[in-house]
């Protein structure tokens, strides 16, 4: 398989500009798996901004209640 990730950082919502991973999606996760983290595009816009990956932190970010 090809990386496309010229075409994944157009639409990548990391706001981590300066990592050598962005759009690199399968380096990505590889990295964010091995330190027991999700990479930030599986969270909200607000939770991804704190740039806490935790396992904890994205549970957090979806048992909010909805307002």
């Amino acid at each position: 398989m090809e990386c496309t990730a010229d075409s994944n950082s157009t639409s990548c919502t990391c706001t981590y500009a300066s990592c050598s991973k962005r759009g690199k999606c399968c380096q990505c996760v590889q990295f964010h798996r091995a330190n027991g983290e999700l990479p930030g595009c599986f969270f909200p816009p607000d939770a991804e901004r704190t740039y806490d990956r935790s396992r904890e932190a994205f549970i957090k970010a979806y048992s909010r209640k909805p307002a």
